[in-house]
């Protein structure tokens, strides 16, 4: 019985949220919107547990001391510190428990969490996303490796469009008359992202697509059950 309630609720919940996207009309526009702002209340729940995860997770591996544990100390401070100065001063422009912050503000010139957001989390951030462009760099690399018929198509479209989108490909093909402009990099590199570019993009989200109402059936059909916690 514990099992069959879950996926009867889930069950109408589909099916009326289907019906309304095609029958945007009472009673059914209504409910959907109704189930949806359950759906931000027991998603505001659900970050809660995540929390509460969090710290159970990070205190298991510190208080086993497991490889690198020193980083999670660091990470629970962190979190302690964030929440603590919303909590407490609140955001932009939202009042915290003990109000604004004037004092601090006068200081610093924003509000604590503001202030750790915008000089540390965002320059954290871009250090990350800076790292990522080395293993981009790497992973471009392996697959443009000439192995395959795929991977030379691959490498040759690559090659075009980068000499295209630079000035070096600009003054390569410059010396072609005006009938064979088409011939020019620039136009070789905008024709590639403009066409099989964009083929390509639809059809991976035709696929992507095709995946979540393929997915969304199987959990409002009761075949999907995963997210019962298994069997």
């Amino acid at each position: 019985m514990k099992r069959k309630i879950p996926l009867v609720i889930t069950f109408i919940v589909g099916i009326v949220v289907i019906i309304s996207e095609f029958i945007p009309h009472k009673p059914f526009g209504r409910i959907s919107g109704e189930l949806e702002n359950w759906y931000l209340i027991i998603a505001g729940f659900a970050i809660i547990l995540g929390q509460m995860n969090l710290f159970k997770v990070n205190l298991f591996k510190i208080r086993y001391k497991q490889k690198n544990w020193q980083f999670y100390i660091i990470t629970l401070i962190s979190f302690i510190i964030m929440v603590s100065c919303g909590l407490f001063w609140g955001t932009e422009n939202n009042p915290g428990l003990f109000g604004n912050a004037e004092s601090i503000t006068s200081v610093v010139g924003s509000k604590p969490f503001d202030y750790l957001f915008d000089n540390i989390y965002q320059h954290l951030q871009a250090t990350m996303f800076s790292l990522l462009a080395f293993f981009i760099a790497s992973a471009a690399y392996r697959a443009f490796i000439a192995r395959t018929l795929e991977s030379n198509l691959l490498l040759i479209a690559a090659i075009l469009v980068m000499l295209g989108n630079t000035s070096l490909g600009s003054s390569l093909t410059c010396w072609l008359p005006e009938n064979l402009k088409f011939l020019h990099l620039p136009n070789i590199s905008s024709f590639i992202m403009k066409f099989p570019t964009t083929a390509g993009q639809r059809a991976i989200m035709i696929g992507a697509g095709l995946g979540i109402i393929g997915s969304s059936l199987r959990i409002i059909l009761g075949i999907e059950r995963s997210y019962l916690g298994g069997e």
